[in-house]
């Protein structure tokens, strides 16, 4: 196969989490302005804060307010900002111990190029206009001139309305490149056939092919059409809608071990109830115009498969 295949992929999902007393203050804080830390069992002030001492494991909840002023300790530019990072136009990736702190926060320096940046220079937060207990409370770090802060104050932690819960998106952009085995059963797939490639010293056919057998570490040439039926090995059901699906819930997913195939793929079951799935099931894909993949499997009318036909594919 001459022509390379390639594809621009997104995984992108919302990580919601719930924050626990110390979280809580120091984001609040931020939106207050306050730029808070914790203090351990032998003195030392760590910020960002954490619930447990990262050397003994301690539970620590002693706050203290540092300052919003501290010195470089490593940095690295950055020339082509990305979407969403704190600045649109070239900054420094900066690693700043405030004034007040023993360990070093992680933001974005503002500076006019990289020659102005330096190991030990004196920066100060710049405070975003809207705050709402976010780490993009701080906007960025911005040269400063002035002298060093006093030593870590103790702080309550106590705030009105404090942030209890934040969500943060998560997105990876990346160009998947299939490689040969792939691009043949892609290629397969857009005329509607399955097919897998079987390694020369075990004989096992796999589907999806990956290039090599997994058991013995060969590469993997020979191409074999399995399917279009397969047998329902184990499954799910779901129940849980996920965000900006069109498939309403319940719904049963399943490993689906094609005829000739010994490897399980898997693939939504559909035409049948929930309830009336099961191991052994016989199905057959169900494809929709256009589609590069089956949309579904539906039941085929056989009888089940016996259990010694299909439990290696468990």
């Amino acid at each position: 196969m001459s022509e390379i295949l390639t594809a621009p992929l997104v995984v992108e999902f919302p990580f919601t989490r719930s924050l626990g007393p110390v979280q809580s203050a120091f984001l609040t804080g931020l939106r207050e302005r306050v730029v808070l830390g914790v203090r351990t069992t032998d003195g030392r002030v760590l910020v960002p804060p954490v619930e447990y001492d990262p050397y003994t494991a301690d539970e620590i909840r002693e706050l203290v307010e540092v300052g919003a002023t501290g010195a470089v300790t490593t940095w690295a530019w950055n020339p082509a900002p990305r979407p969403r990072q704190p600045l649109t136009t070239p900054f420094a990736w900066v690693l700043v111990t405030l004034d007040g702190a023993d360990t070093a926060l992680l933001h974005a320096l503002d500076a006019p190029g990289p020659d102005a940046v330096r190991t030990g220079m004196r920066v100060r937060v710049r405070w975003a206009a809207e705050r709402t207990g976010a780490i993009t409370d701080i906007a960025c770090f911005e040269p400063y001139e002035g002298g060093e802060a006093g030593p870590a104050t103790p702080h309550t932690g106590v705030f009105a309305d404090p942030v209890t819960g934040i969500t943060t998106p998560a997105r990876l952009d990346y160009t998947y490149a299939p490689g040969r085995a792939q691009s043949r059963h892609l290629a397969a797939l857009a005329r509607h056939t399955t097919v897998g490639e079987r390694c020369p010293e075990c004989r096992r056919v796999y589907v999806p092919p990956r290039g090599a057998c997994p058991t013995c570490g060969v590469a993997t040439g020979e191409q074999v059409e399995v399917g279009p039926r397969g047998t329902v090995t184990t499954y799910c059901i779901v129940n849980i809608k996920a965000r900006n699906a069109a498939i309403d819930v319940p719904y049963v997913y399943a490993h689906i071990a094609l005829d000739g195939a010994d490897l399980a793929l898997h693939g939504r079951i559909a035409g049948i109830p929930c309830d009336e799935v099961r191991m052994g099931l016989r199905v057959e894909p169900v494809w929709t115009e256009g589609a590069r993949h089956p949309d579904h499997y539906r039941p085929t009318g056989e009888p089940d498969a016996a259990y010694d036909t299909y439990k290696e594919l468990l």
